[in-house]
């Protein structure tokens, strides 16, 4: 096992194993605790009390943050020439159609998240191979494929973001970064629980929300109580 460094003894003295922490509390520890020298992303990972497998049980959805990512968002929109201009006005870093296509077609995916119109999706399933392992192929239940391209656009610029919960029943989420005030990254997590519970399958028996932890790039996990819905 690696030898922890002097910083990471620092950071697990400072957490009570034993401790439910709420989300308030959880959020000011983990900006305590974060000492790397980069603006580090601050993540959310919870655990449901569903089978993955059988697909009344699935959990998917989008929420917008209300503090945004932190990130800036690299956004594709694969339009038709008459949504070229709506796109470019919403903040789309690229725009276009064919070309891009060709593009993605040789392995070029340097965007976060594309959007795109119905009538262009037939053209996005050869693709598949190439945006499907990356979760970048566009959706219409995360508002991805739509002819409102602005409103989806501006929607993802300003912290919306997608999820879905993994085959070991975990939700991963980044809800911002650790230069956030400890009351940002709290509101985000508490929009996110918030949003899971809303999304819990009437399939899905016994306890729903099973544990909750955040954590910053390369520090120790906080676990947060599991009742906070």
């Amino acid at each position: 096992m690696a030898r922890l460094t002097k910083k990471q003894k620092e950071a697990l003295a400072k957490i009570d194993k034993n401790k439910l922490y709420s989300v308030d509390e959880a959020s000011a520890l983990v900006k305590e605790i974060t000492n790397v020298k980069f603006d580090a992303s601050v993540d959310l990972a919870v655990r449901l009390g569903v089978d993955p497998r059988k697909a009344n049980q699935m959990v998917r959805g989008v929420v917008t943050l209300p503090h945004g990512t932190g990130k800036d968002v690299k956004v594709l929109a694969l339009v038709t020439p008459d949504k070229e201009a709506e796109a470019k006005e919403a903040g789309a870093d690229y725009v276009g159609l064919d070309e891009y296509l060709q593009k993605i077609k040789g392995g070029w995916t340097d965007v976060d998240v594309i959007i795109t119109m119905p009538s262009v999706m037939g053209k996005l399933g050869p693709l598949g191979r190439v945006l499907g392992p990356r979760g970048l192929m566009p959706n219409p239940k995360t508002g991805t494929v739509t002819m409102d391209i602005a409103k989806a656009v501006s929607e993802v610029k300003a912290g919306k973001i997608d999820f879905k919960v993994d085959k070991t029943g975990i939700v991963h989420a980044g809800i911002g970064k650790s230069s956030f005030t400890a009351d940002k990254i709290a509101g985000n997590a508490q929009e996110l629980i918030q949003t899971l519970i809303r999304l819990k399958p009437t399939a899905a028996k016994g306890t729903y929300i099973k544990s909750i932890y955040m954590s910053s790039t390369m520090s120790p996990s906080v676990q947060i109580d599991p009742k906070v819905g």
